[in-house]
């Protein structure tokens, strides 16, 4: 219907060069695996969520019903009962007392091996092995915090650039 319109001819033109200098800008950082080394990717990901979160804040990017035509009494409504929105479930003080007794319980019951198991996994996440694979068996004990220590003590913390 639209089909070879002067508007469709020219966004399309836009896009297809818009992608060929993307394209062009990470042959220049040597590839795909090359522009991943350097943290080309991750980094014009993380611009382009900030600029977009800066539009969307100051009114640029209008978005029905998230910073215009938002419903006045929106806010009044979350806060009376049946206004749309849901009870937050949180867990009681037994309960968390009771996961806290069953993680103290999985760690002493697998202190023995949880050494070797995390010394493995870390080996392995060095050598650029199968990380998947190996964290399979970890977790049979070893618990989240303790994989996490681990996987820090080799790689740090990922920090957002900004």
């Amino acid at each position: 219907m639209n089909q070879g319109s002067f508007i469709v001819e020219e966004l399309t033109d836009l896009v297809e060069d818009a992608v060929l200098t993307e394209f062009d800008r990470i042959a220049e950082r040597g590839g795909v695996l090359g522009a991943m080394e350097t943290g080309y990717q991750r980094s014009k990901i993380q611009e382009e969520s900030v600029y977009y979160e800066i539009l969307k804040h100051s009114g640029e990017l209008p978005i029905i019903g998230v910073n215009t035509f938002r419903d006045p009494h929106m806010d009044q409504d979350l806060l009376t009962e049946g206004g749309g929105c849901c009870e937050l479930a949180r867990a009681t003080e037994e309960e968390k007392q009771s996961q806290l007794s069953r993680l103290a319980d999985f760690q002493q019951r697998h202190a023995a091996d949880a050494p070797r198991a995390l010394e493995r996994l870390q080996k392995i996440v060095l050598s650029g092995g199968n990380i998947f694979e190996e964290l399979m068996e970890t977790v049979k004990v070893c618990s989240l915090g303790q994989i996490t220590r681990a996987l820090y003590d080799v790689g740090g913390k990922y920090r957002r650039n900004m």
